[in-house]
């Protein structure tokens, strides 16, 4: 990831005049909170976080008047957000840098890991985990959703899906090193960032739920003994 960068392109979404110092404005900012952490927002990525928005000049003002507030934005235009688990989406990150793509912008918010992922992505993950077999694992929009499992009892914990119509909460452009609330894992860092697409979510499902010992029998080759059996020492037959 790199520190805040200047933009040299502005946004021309809207009616009416675009006022560049404006975006300069926030931009600067930005830049004021340098840092090399993938954890800050670059200028870049906040000009991608803004075009999500209807109103993508409206977005970049509040962000100017307070960059240390969350935001609201939509789902099913420029990016799709699979809602997880912390704890089973650091371990999806961790396949995904590991022996994966990478992934795109990640975020947390209330004991839950947001990534940001491909457009179409809310509609599509849910019906590929179904046919894995996981039992239906994911729910798209939906504040709740029942665990996938295979048949050796792995299981995938509840998704939530959030595409068109749907909308999530962003974090902060900045953010103090105390600070609660919501918080990037990764933050977006250029104006066209690359999102996985339901197929690289769906692998990374699978390698996280077939690398946690499962907590199911343990399945034998062999059948079982008869424990009324009579057991003869065969050792010194000749």
């Amino acid at each position: 990831m790199t520190a805040w960068l200047p933009d040299e392109t502005t946004l021309h979404h809207g009616n009416g005049p675009y006022r560049e110092d404006r975006a300069a404005d926030v931009f600067a900012v930005l830049r004021e909170q340098a840092g090399n952490q993938t954890a800050q927002v670059t200028a870049a990525g906040a000009a991608w976080l803004a075009g999500a928005a209807a109103y993508p000049r409206s977005a970049l003002s509040q962000w100017e008047s307070h960059p240390s507030a969350p935001g609201v934005l939509p789902c099913g235009s420029s990016f799709d957000v699979v809602n997880v688990p912390t704890l089973f989406g650091r371990r999806m990150l961790e396949h995904l840098w590991a022996d994966g793509p990478g992934s795109g912008p990640v975020a947390t918010h209330r004991g839950r890991m947001l990534l940001f992922a491909s457009p179409g992505t809310a509609q599509r993950l849910p019906s590929l985990l179904d046919w894995e077999e996981w039992g239906g694992g994911a729910t798209s929009r939906s504040a709740g959703g029942s665990a996938g499992q295979d048949e050796s009892g792995r299981k995938v914990p509840p998704l939530l899906c959030h595409g068109t119509g749907d909308a999530v909460t962003v974090p902060p452009l900045t953010c103090g090193t105390n600070a609660s609330g919501p918080r990037w894992v990764v933050a977006p860092d250029t104006r066209s960032p690359w999102l996985p697409g339901p197929d690289v979510l769906l692998w990374a499902c699978v390698r996280v739920a077939r690398s946690v010992p499962s907590s199911g029998p343990r399945i034998s080759i062999f059948p079982p003994v008869d424990q009324g059996a009579k057991v003869y020492d065969v050792s010194r037959r000749r």
